[in-house]
């Protein structure tokens, strides 16, 4: 049995989830994509170059998401020891997913009071990326991504409260790995500005049938954490 008791593959779920986040990947690094865009230079600017540019800038940047899923996922050993806590740590992932749908459809907000706690982080590390720019070369873009992989974000820390209940480095790394490309297709189509793709992806009918689909996911996991708990008592008794 996988750690989260469920029959879908978890990494499957994960990609799914990242497409289904495009919306808000959009809306918080849209902006930082086409900036990448248009701050290389004019004489560089042809497709192949900046293609180049563009997936070794993500590619950073998931990278990033991988280390801190095997980070988390290591500390979730220390918590998981104990078959309560591994059943909380479970629990508290299925939260996180709901909460993650419901900010991505725009119905509640509430995670952006964990994205503020992650902003103090970002002060330190947002520097070292302003010393990165203009970026011309593709290890140059690759590190920019490293950097902007720990930019202060909902959707990355719900997916990381999963990463936690996982309670295995590797896994917890593939997770986000999954994760992360799941959110390439809005990226890409923001900084090659294909409007169409994008517009779609940002669509309230698009973002409402990703958080529904996010959210039943999540009430299954409830539901066989539940049902986990009902044969343990019964095992128990």
């Amino acid at each position: 049995m996988n750690p989260t008791g469920l029959e879908l593959p978890p990494m499957l779920a994960a990609f799914v989830f990242g497409l289904m986040g495009g919306a808000h990947c959009i809306g918080m690094c849209g902006g930082i994509m086409s900036a990448l865009t248009f701050a290389v230079p004019p004489s560089m600017r042809h497709p192949a170059r900046l293609s180049g540019l563009l997936l070794s800038y993500n590619a950073g940047r998931i990278s990033s998401y991988m280390i801190a899923g095997a980070l988390v996922a290591t500390l979730g050993t220390v918590f998981s020891i104990a078959p309560a806590a591994r059943m909380a740590l479970q629990l508290f992932a299925a939260v996180m997913l709901i909460l993650m749908a419901l900010y991505i459809a725009n119905w509640w907000k509430g995670l952006l009071k964990v994205e503020a706690v992650g902003r103090r982080f970002w002060r330190h590390i947002e520097p070292l990326g302003r010393r990165l720019m203009p970026v011309v070369k593709l290890p140059q873009a690759f590190a920019l991504g490293a950097v902007w992989g720990w930019l202060p974000c909902g959707l990355v820390y719900s997916m990381l409260a999963w990463s936690l209940a996982m309670a295995d480095p590797a896994r917890g790394a593939l997770l986000m790995g999954a994760f992360g490309l799941g959110t390439l297709p809005a990226l890409l189509a923001t900084g090659m500005a294909a409007r169409q793709l994008s517009a779609l992806i940002r669509h309230p009918a698009t973002r409402s049938i990703a958080a529904l689909c996010i959210i039943t996911f999540a009430l299954w996991q409830l539901w066989t954490l539940w049902h986990m708990a009902g044969m343990s008592e019964m095992s128990g008794a």
